[in-house]
């Protein structure tokens, strides 16, 4: 077959071939003729060949005499360009010239190859582009991303009344966190500082670090909250709806701590703040001086109106609270809103009793009420459990009851300074940011249930927020084992049930109401004696005291 390819080209009459002589270079010529023919063979088919171009014959045929021209024409030029780029292209291997099928074939797969490659090439140019796109919008976002500050660590700083917060829960909440939380704690000694402190003008400099301005949290008595909404040093907090420690909260403290922004109840209001402990008003008095003295323990409001106490009493000197023990001697609210109408004998019955009660009270002071009871100046001091407690158990024979009347009831809550109203250039402690991201995680975790055993304890004074509505609780009994016992009604630091039923938190009250509570204080001032009158009252009391420790020993 390759033979006859071969010499069937060489006698084609195209071949200028001017002698039929034996040449001795035709095994080289037939050589190259037949690796030509092949190719041509192979590539060759009804779409390629031109149609000049006559079929090959299959038995060799004399070639007429030469009568064109000495150079190749036209045609076998282009036959050969077509054939050496197609050999140059594709690399066709040789094949059998038989097949029919296999230019249509070799034409059919070119077609697909090349649609393929379109496709491709489509493909990769929306992949591309897509991948650009994605790596534009990462360089964009890593570029946001450098351009914010973050902290290495998260912080939590939190000011708080001293003696109101348990050791062991700033050391938990930190285990709990791990290490990237920042924990840093200050304490005051009185809500009145904390309070001062807040409502320090904030066009004054630059905001220290250690100020209640610059925490986080703060520690606010139940009592100031109204005013210190009223005042917008405090502000709300935020998303308390959806968190656990709210869902889980009282009935009686979601009621008590919804506020509008004048600090008055409102069931549409907002929570201001959350409760972290609470306690009640107690009556201390000596056991020893009542036993020398035979005198009836106290159990009662009503036993503060005795004649054999007259002048042997402290007490707090709270508006609220010295009237709000004369009212409910009398039946009454602590949180009457209308003293003429809602009191029996009305506004002159109020003003007779508290008259007869500012006759019984040596002094009306907060700060120094429990040590006069220590000294022995007084018999029976009124004030705060959070005082009277620790107090009562380094004394000895002084037992300590809530009145069966009821009593009102006082807490710590914890709340967020308003500093983040302020311009984000504005330095505040140190931190130019709003309040800590952790502060939601602060609150759960003091009103988890683990949080109580310190109140039951009785390491810390007072009882956890979720004791209101079970104040039947009591310590277990390893932990009073061995410790000094105190003659007390009160159940792990709270108000037996049947007691705690009376007892009420303060409200806030109306302006109408606040002017006839000043009136009420107005009409008991003691006039002064000068100083030499007070000096003389102090050293009577010195001497009273040293006589009784002399007498003692």
């Amino acid at each position: 077959m390759a033979s006859s390819s071969s010499s069937s080209f060489l006698s084609h009459p195209l071949h200028r071939s001017q002698d039929l002589k034996p040449n001795p270079n035709l095994p080289f010529l037939q050589h190259r003729s037949l690796r030509f023919s092949l190719n041509f063979s192979c590539v060759s088919g009804p779409r390629y060949r031109p149609p000049c171009l006559p079929a090959l014959p299959t038995s060799g045929v004399s070639p007429p005499p030469p009568e064109q021209p000495s150079r190749l024409p036209p045609d076998l030029l282009q036959i050969a360009s077509v054939s050496a780029i197609l050999f140059l292209g594709f690399s066709v291997r040789a094949c059998s010239a038989t097949s029919g099928r296999f230019p249509a074939v070799v034409a059919a797969e070119c077609r697909t190859v090349q649609e393929q490659r379109i496709q491709d090439s489509d493909g990769v140019g929306k992949s591309e582009d897509t991948e650009n796109l994605e790596d534009k919008e990462l360089k964009e976002a890593f570029k946001r991303w450098k351009s914010k500050p973050y902290a290495l660590t998260v912080p939590l700083r939190i000011v708080t009344l001293r003696g109101s917060l348990p050791p062991s829960w700033v050391k938990d909440f930190m285990q709990s966190q791990g290490r990237r939380l920042r924990l840093l704690s200050n304490f005051r000694g009185s809500l009145q500082d904390i309070f001062s402190e807040l409502c320090r003008p904030l066009s004054k400099g630059k905001i220290e670090p250690k100020s209640a301005l610059a925490a986080d949290i703060v520690t606010v008595g139940d009592s100031w909250l109204d005013l210190a909404i009223n005042k917008g040093i405090i502000e709300p907090i935020q998303g308390v709806e959806d968190q656990d420690w709210f869902r889980g909260l009282s009935y009686k403290w979601k009621v008590y701590l919804r506020r509008n922004s004048k600090g008055e109840l409102d069931a549409e209001g907002k929570i201001w703040a959350a409760p972290y402990r609470w306690g009640s008003m107690v009556i201390a008095y000596k056991k020893s001086k009542f036993e020398k003295h035979k005198l009836a323990p106290i159990e009662d409001w009503a036993d503060l109106w005795r004649p054999e106490l007259a002048g042997r009493i402290s007490m707090i000197d709270s508006p609220r609270e010295v009237v709000g023990a004369v009212l409910k001697y009398m039946g009454a609210s602590y949180n009457t809103d209308n003293i003429e109408l809602q009191v029996n004998g009305g506004r002159n019955a109020v003003q007779q009793n508290l008259m007869l009660l500012a006759k019984q009270v040596r002094c009306f002071d907060s700060t120094h009420y429990i040590k006069a009871l220590s000294v022995g100046d007084v018999w029976v001091a009124v004030g705060w459990s959070s005082d009277v407690l620790p107090a009562a158990k380094r004394m000895s024979n002084v037992a300590v009851i809530v009145p069966k009347s009821g009593a009102s009831l006082w807490a710590d809550l914890w709340a967020i300074p308003s500093t983040s109203k302020l311009e984000r250039s504005r330095q505040i402690g140190g931190r130019v940011r709003g309040p800590s991201p952790v502060i939601h995680q602060w609150i759960e975790f003091c009103l988890q249930a683990a949080r109580a055993f310190p109140f039951t304890e009785e390491v810390i004074p007072g009882a956890s927020p979720s004791a209101i509505e079970c104040a039947s609780v009591e310590a277990p009994r390893e932990l009073t084992k061995g410790k000094p016992k105190l003659e007390t009604n009160l159940i792990a630091g709270m108000p037996p049930p049947e007691i705690l039923a009376h007892c009420e938190f303060l409200e806030p009250l109306s302006d109408a109401t606040l002017s006839d509570y000043r009136g009420l204080i107005a009409g008991i001032q003691k006039p002064s004696h000068g100083l030499i009158h007070g000096l003389h009252r102090y050293i009577l009391s010195l001497k009273e005291f040293f006589q009784q420790s002399y007498l003692k020993r």
